[in-house]
């Protein structure tokens, strides 16, 4: 037929969207010119239809052989489902009242070589040929211009992004990037993805946590500073853990974890008001954002749910309350796993409603202030619990470099006695706190958990465009 199948550009005067929300000003007077992919056609005699898909709406078409001409409708009959097309002409209704372009004008600008999955829509609910969890991580392009509520999920993950920038930066934060190949990883305890830096003759890390740069930063004189970047833990893949993910963090001079807890409670209140309701499904839960966060110490709900006061057992004592409640554990677990595996069991689950869980082990967190009510074995340190899972982790950030040093030494034996993801020594780090780190509060909140919570979704992978997955 002489006709391009992949056109070089296409003018758009207007989308899908845009048409039916302004109907009335451009019903049967205005020449709109749409563009977008065939998802239904009806082929027949002299007239036809078809409704195109463009970012986010779909329109009906109606094409007829005496208003675009024999050429451009012998085109049409031609066409199939997922190719893209242009059409110019005016909008109007059909007789069952569907907002409808007549057109005048066909382009084709793209054919689809491959069938795309069959969707099919009944009672106003979209069942589609392409359920199948694996493949549609493996073809997200397919999924999503099958799925349109997985696009959704996208636009409102963007959103949330913008919405913490938004919060921050209205208080005077400024956004800083902090590198992502590093000679030395820190910030937390976790497994480091590991490469080689052929210019420097050197081994390097992915960073699994982008604090110890942004803390210096703070040395350096910025006062409030964050940044939404990507951290990489090699570790394993769950429903809520994915080793490559997006994290928030910020800091700020001159404040603690108290003022720390007000501000979280507030970002997660703003991005609620900004979606526009105050209470969430997430899964079987109801999350409500219009009470107050509670405020609950570590040791009283261990206290609580383990039916033991913990506080102050030595390490063996410790153990054999673990061996009694029926955890697995070897000469090889410490104090502080031992801790995490007792709340991890049976205080986190009980976690439902947003809770901020406060003072921690000192052994369990090397970078954070030590408690100023004298119990030198607590740390001000707390994590934001919703639905059974973490979502913020704060310290009152720990700027004397004596302890510093003495704790990153410990840590470093931690490592040396097989404890793979207790944190290294950096010296630098160290050094640039010798020069005086001002008293500072600082915040880590997991952006991909952040977007699951707010749009529902129970699987990491599906707030992840690209998830990683086995060759």
């Amino acid at each position: 037929m002489g006709v391009e199948p992949f056109a070089y550009n296409f003018s758009k005067s207007h989308s899908c969207a845009d048409i039916i929300e302004n109907y009335e000003e451009l019903k049967e007077s205005v020449t709109v010119r749409i563009a977008g992919r065939i998802m239904a056609i009806r082929k027949m005699g002299k007239a036809s239809f078809c409704h195109i898909q463009d970012e986010n709406a779909k329109l009906q078409i109606y094409f007829q052989l005496n208003k675009i001409g024999e050429k451009s409708y012998e085109l049409f009959r031609l066409l199939d489902l997922g190719d893209i097309i242009g059409a110019v002409g005016i909008v109007t209704k059909t007789r069952t009242g569907e907002i409808t372009l007549f057109a005048e004008e066909l382009h084709l600008l793209a054919k689809s070589i491959r069938p795309i999955p069959v969707v099919k829509e009944k009672d106003g609910e979209v069942y589609d040929a392409f359920s199948n969890k694996e493949q549609r991580y493996r073809q997200r392009y397919l999924d999503l211009i099958v799925n349109h509520r997985v696009k959704e999920t996208f636009i409102m993950r963007s959103k949330i992004i913008q919405w913490c920038r938004d919060f921050l930066n209205h208080r005077g934060f400024v956004e800083v990037e902090t590198p992502t190949l590093q000679p030395i990883y820190g910030g937390a305890s976790a497994r480091p993805f590991k490469t080689y830096y052929n210019a420097l003759n050197q081994d390097f890390y992915l960073r699994i946590a982008d604090e110890l740069y942004l803390k210096r930063l703070i040395i350096g004189g910025f006062e409030k500073v964050y940044e939404i970047a990507k951290n990489f833990r090699n570790e394993g893949i769950d429903r809520n853990h994915n080793p490559e993910f997006t994290a928030l963090e910020y800091y700020q001079q001159y404040v603690d974890y108290y003022f720390l807890m007000d501000e979280v409670e507030a970002l997660f209140k703003f991005i609620a008001d900004k979606i526009g309701k105050s209470t969430f499904d997430f899964g079987e839960f109801s999350i409500d954002f219009s009470q107050p966060f509670q405020r609950r110490k570590m040791f009283d709900l261990l206290q609580e749910h383990v039916g033991r006061d913990i506080y102050g057992m030595s390490e063996n004592e410790l153990r054999e309350l673990c061996v009694e409640k029926g955890l697995e554990i070897d000469k090889s677990v410490n104090y502080g796993k031992m801790i995490e595996m007792l709340f991890d069991t049976f205080v986190e689950p009980k976690l439902i409603q947003p809770t901020f869980v406060m003072d921690y082990p000192k052994a369990i967190s090397p970078l954070a202030k030590i408690s100023r009510k004298g119990q030198k074995d607590i740390v001000e340190r707390f994590e934001l619990y919703i639905a059974r899972q973490e979502f913020a982790n704060a310290f009152s950030e720990l700027n004397d470099p004596f302890d510093q040093r003495e704790r990153l030494e410990n840590q470093t034996r931690l490592r040396e006695a097989g404890d793979e993801e207790a944190q290294t020594m950096d010296e630098d780090f160290v050094t640039a706190m010798e020069y005086g780190m001002p008293p500072t509060g600082g915040v880590g909140i997991g952006i991909d958990r952040l977007v699951m919570l707010f749009t529902n979704q129970r699987y990491i992978k599906d707030v992840i465009l690209f998830p990683q997955l086995r060759t």
